[in-house]
C-alpha cells in the first residue's frame, strides 16, 4: 500500500496580515517546514504541496527531498486538493492544513491504519464551549446540544480513488473541506481522535499559542 499527503498552501492569508504565514518562523524554522516534517517523518511515499504561486520559489528553496513535490494551488481549497490529487500517486492520501504545524506522529499514524479500514476519515476533537444558534441581528435563538458535537481538523484521509471521484462529481463547488464533500453524495465518514495542540494558524496572535506548544 503507497500511503501519499497533499500539504494545502494555496491560502493568501488575508486574516493574517501582509504576509504569508506559512513563511513566517517559530523557533527559526517555517510553519511550512515544521508542518511537512511530521509528515516526512510519517514513512509516506510522496507528499503534494499545492501552494499559492507566490510563494513557489520559497518552497522550491526550502524543500529539496525527492520525495515533495510541489505544484500550482487553485482559487479555492478545493481546487488546490483536486490539483494536488492529479499529481499524487497512492492508494491512500491524507489532506492537511499547511498551517496546522503541531500534528502528532501519532495522530498521523492512527490515520494511516484508520483510513485502511474506513476509506474516508477526519481527525476531529470533542466541542467543549456551549454553543449558541443567533439570528443575523445578535438575537440569541436557542443553545445546540453539544454532547455529539466535534470540531474539525486536519488531516482527512481517503482512498485515492474514492476521494479523486468526489472531487470529479463536485468540480465548480466550493467547499471547505473534503470531507463535506464526502458527505454531500452519501459516503460515510469517521472520526480520529484528534489533539487541541493540533491548532490551525490563522492570525498573528496564533504564532504565539505555536511557540508556547511547539516547545512542550
Amino acid at each position: 500500500m503507497k500511503f501519499g499527503a497533499i500539504i494545502t498552501a494555496g491560502g493568501s492569508s488575508k486574516r493574517f496580515g501582509n504576509k504569508n504565514k506559512l513563511l513566517e518562523k517559530i523557533n527559526n524554522k517555517t510553519i511550512i517546514e515544521y508542518t511537512v516534517e511530521k509528515f516526512l517523518k510519517a514513512n509516506l511515499d510522496e507528499i503534494v504541496i499545492s501552494a499559492n504561486p507566490q510563494i513557489i520559489k520559497d518552497l522550491e528553496n526550502i524543500f529539496t527531498n525527492p520525495k515533495i513535490k510541489i505544484v500550482t494551488g487553485g482559487a479555492t481549497r478545493q481546487d488546490s486538493v483536486y490539483n494536488g490529487l492529479q499529481q499524487i500517486n497512492c492508494d491512500y492520501v491524507l489532506i492537511h492544513d499547511g498551517a496546522r504545524p503541531l500534528i502528532s506522529p501519532q495522530t498521523i499514524e492512527q490515520v494511516k491504519k484508520e483510513v485502511v479500514e474506513k476509506k474516508a476519515v477526519s481527525v476531529m476533537t470533542k466541542t467543549t464551549d456551549t454553543i449558541k444558534e443567533v439570528d443575523k441581528n445578535g438575537k440569541i435563538i436557542k443553545t445546540i446540544d453539544r454532547t455529539k458535537l466535534y470540531n474539525t481538523q486536519t488531516p482527512q484521509a481517503f482512498e485515492y480513488n474514492l476521494i479523486k471521484e468526489i472531487h470529479e462529481k463536485l468540480k465548480g463547488e466550493n467547499f471547505t473541506d473534503d470531507c463535506g464533500m464526502a458527505e454531500a453524495l452519501g459516503y460515510d465518514v469517521y472520526m480520529v481522535q484528534g489533539q487541541p495542540e493540533n491548532i490551525k494558524i490563522t492570525y498573528q496572535t496564533d504564532m504565539k499559542i505555536a511557540e508556547i506548544l511547539s516547545n512542550k
